[in-house]
């Protein structure tokens, strides 16, 4: 079966290379390296730990987790991945001091994954929420690395994907020492699938951990002065948006333009995929909208534009405190959204479409606690009235507003801690003085 697996993987990489070619800002930056050919690295005889991440979000996430290790274990090397161009850049930014690497993910194929290891040398991986590689497992177990799955979530798509292969998979799992879960739901989805109980935990979800950093705080302070955003005129940010879902919002901020709110508001779209960011500017262009781009020298109109687009990488989170109301993306799409931790960490008031599925788990708690609107299931014919509406509703009425706001905050508040009971469950693996062998 893994033998089919690599080679259904490798022939399918193949086939995909024309459309690499076509996508080529997204695919093909890092591809030498995710063939096995990283820059120079050294451990100097250090133990090394290997922080795996996908994108954006587990990057975020990762900041208090990676930061405590550096701290706590000076004498360990620390190497960071990411599958994602965008994971890159931002590992790139936030963990240039903590970091001795920080490379793009390997393809899953068995001789590159071989090759990457040898040159690592890793001591312990920990592989953040569900990224799950058949042959980097089993390389991990042959070089003789400790794995563990931390602030993992399986969803029920996912677990019955893997369970059409499921004795294959449980081979897969034998390689994995530990999984830290976030829920009570993820570790029984995992546990159904063959990992032993003894190796699972639930430590709940680290991003409720998150911090604001002194960088951030800066970067926040340079968005209020270059587009003269103030408490006087209301602030709708966009976040980590999916086609079609600008243009519905553009559409719905229109409408409240033609309405007779006292007090219209300001938008700043921030779409999720960078190589969007020029389709969205051509987008914006065509509302008739006054507009200004992160990423344009500054002008003297860009504290007069009705719509600004953040075409940056790593700078939403900055945005945040600034925000009245913060729509969260890939939620009025069958995407299964993006995390509404963020905003909530800032204290706003949040809204987000029914496409939840990525963030359930988070979304029922926040959901009981009445800390954010959630959208019912729309025809698309009907997206854009409905977001005026609720929008023009949140702007006007304030003591909703706070209250879902005050709600959200609390809710990042009392479910603190999984970072602190992630690191006692991590302690034994970090303790270790180089490769051992396993027990």
């Amino acid at each position: 079966m893994f033998f089919i697996y690599s080679a259904v993987y490798t022939l399918s990489l193949i086939a995909l290379l024309p459309y690499f070619l076509l996508k080529r800002d997204k695919y093909l930056p890092g591809l030498k390296q995710r063939l096995g050919f990283l820059p120079e690295f050294s451990s100097k005889g250090k133990p090394v730990i290997w922080f795996h991440n996908v994108s954006v979000g587990e990057t975020n996430a990762a900041r208090p987790l990676i930061r405590t290790i550096r701290k706590r274990y000076p004498t360990h090397s620390l190497v960071v991945s990411a599958t994602t161009r965008t994971g890159y850049e931002l590992a790139g930014k936030i963990f240039k001091r903590e970091a001795d690497l920080i490379f793009y993910m390997p393809f899953d194929i068995p001789f590159v994954v071989k090759k990457v290891m040898r040159k690592i040398r890793p001591s312990l991986i920990l592989v953040m929420e569900k990224e799950i590689w058949f042959n980097f497992f089993r390389a991990a177990q042959r070089y003789r690395a400790h794995l563990v799955l931390v602030n993992g979530r399986l969803s029920e798509k996912s677990a019955k994907r893997y369970s059409w292969v499921r004795g294959t998979f449980k081979r897969v799992l034998r390689c994995v020492d530990l999984a830290l879960m976030q829920t009570n739901i993820d570790a029984q989805r995992l546990m159904s699938l063959g990992l032993r109980s003894g190796k699972v935990k639930v430590t709940g979800n680290f991003k409720f951990d998150q911090k604001i950093d002194k960088s951030e705080i800066s970067l926040t302070a340079y968005f209020k002065e270059r587009f003269g955003f103030n408490d006087s005129t209301p602030l709708i940010v966009a976040a980590s948006t999916h086609a079609p879902e600008e243009k519905w919002i553009l559409e719905a901020f229109k409408k409240i333009y033609l309405s007779a709110s006292p007090n219209l508001p300001r938008l700043v779209l921030v779409p999720r995929h960078p190589e969007r960011f020029d389709e969205i500017a051509k987008l914006i262009k065509g509302t008739g909208l006054s507009h200004a781009r992160r990423s344009s020298p500054l002008g003297l109109d860009d504290e007069l534009a009705d719509v600004v687009l953040l075409d940056s990488i790593g700078e939403l989170r900055s945005l945040y405190p600034l925000a009245d109301l913060v729509f969260v993306g890939g939620s009025l799409v069958p995407h299964g959204g993006q995390s509404i931790l963020e905003p909530a960490l800032a204290g706003k008031t949040i809204v987000t479409g029914h496409s939840m599925t990525n963030f359930e788990a988070v979304a029922e708690e926040f959901a009981a606690r009445d800390a954010f609107v959630r959208l019912p299931e729309l025809e698309a014919d009907l997206v854009s009235d409905k977001l005026a509406a609720k929008f023009l509703e949140l702007l006007q009425d304030t003591e909703q507003k706070e209250r879902l706001a005050k709600n959200a905050y609390s809710v990042m508040h009392d479910n603190r801690g999984a970072t602190a009971r992630t690191l006692k469950y991590l302690e034994p693996f970090l303790r270790v003085s180089g490769n051992t062998p396993r027990g």
